[in-house]
Formats: structure tokens, C-alpha cells, sequence
């Protein structure tokens, strides 16, 4: 089960990292009419939570650089002000693919361990076993694919 959900994660990174081509470092910071972020954020956001869901619960460092939780944490806006520096397309790029290789190398061992106290989702989901956290974030990351896919079809209008 492990390894299809590891190979899921993965499956679903790439789609994300596909969906980026084609996409210049101005189309990724112009937010669409009625909408408040960009595809950069999205990109920045799938980013940051995984790192959450991945590391923070388990009490495991983070690798999150300056600034990202700033800006890409759910709630955030590119719209909001901040001074911190704004990660380049290829950045967030990188980090993604690394993300899942130290995912897969740091949890392939603890994917069953219980997480104390259990966290709830804002969708109302609870979540208690990194397994439970990365298979969760096969939706989270595919809503948000779907929002950049949505993003990009409406900017190159």
C-alpha cells in the first residue's frame, strides 16, 4: 500500500510540475478577474502545506525558505503586502521535486505512526497517520492543479 501511495504522490507531482510548462514568470504572478491569488501562489502553496503535512506534524524539520509561510499559507494573498523575496518559477520547481524524494525517504518508515493530538482539516477531515496526511493531500494538491490549469486557460485569453 505504501508504495502506491508514494507512487500516487508522485504521480500527482508531476502532473503539477507539467501543468507549469509553458508558463512565464509574468503569466504565473497575474491573478485572474475574481479571483485573489496567482498561479505562483498556488504553486508556492501546494509547497507549504505538504511540508506541514509531510514533517511539522511528526515533530521533523521543515525546509521551508524565508519568507514561504508568509506567503503561501492558507489564507494568504498575493495581494497582502510582505517583504519577503518572491521565489522564481524553476525555485519552486526544484523544491517540489526534492519535496517528494525527501518524502518518500524520511516517512517510507513512520507511514503508520499515530500522530498526537490528531489534526483536522479545514475541510473537516481528521488526520492522524502521515499515511492519512499524504493520501489527503492527493486532493489538496489536485484542487489546486485544477485552479492552475483554470488560471492558465484564463490568462492566455
Amino acid at each position: 500500500m505504501e508504495q502506491f501511495l508514494f507512487n500516487q504522490l508522485a504521480f500527482v507531482r508531476n502532473q503539477t510540475l507539467n501543468l507549469l510548462d509553458g508558463v512565464s514568470e509574468e503569466m504565473a504572478d497575474r491573478i485572474p478577474e475574481g479571483f485573489r491569488n496567482t498561479i505562483r501562489w498556488n504553486v508556492g502553496h501546494i509547497y507549504v502545506v505538504v511540508e506541514r503535512f509531510a514533517f511539522q506534524y511528526l515533530g521533523l524539520p521543515q525546509n521551508l525558505p524565508e519568507g514561504f509561510k508568509e506567503q503561501f499559507e492558507y489564507g494568504t494573498s498575493p495581494l497582502n503586502t510582505h517583504e519577503y523575496r518572491v521565489p522564481t518559477l524553476s525555485e519552486l520547481e526544484e523544491l517540489l521535486k526534492a519535496q517528494q524524494v525527501r518524502i518518500q525517504e524520511t516517512l517510507s518508515d513512520r507511514i503508520d505512526e499515530k500522530i498526537i493530538p490528531p489534526y483536522t482539516t479545514s475541510a473537516g477531515m481528521k488526520l492522524e497517520t502521515p499515511k492519512e496526511f499524504l493520501t489527503f493531500n492527493l486532493y489538496h494538491e489536485g484542487m489546486h492543479l485544477t485552479v492552475i490549469k483554470l488560471y492558465k486557460k484564463l490568462l492566455s485569453c
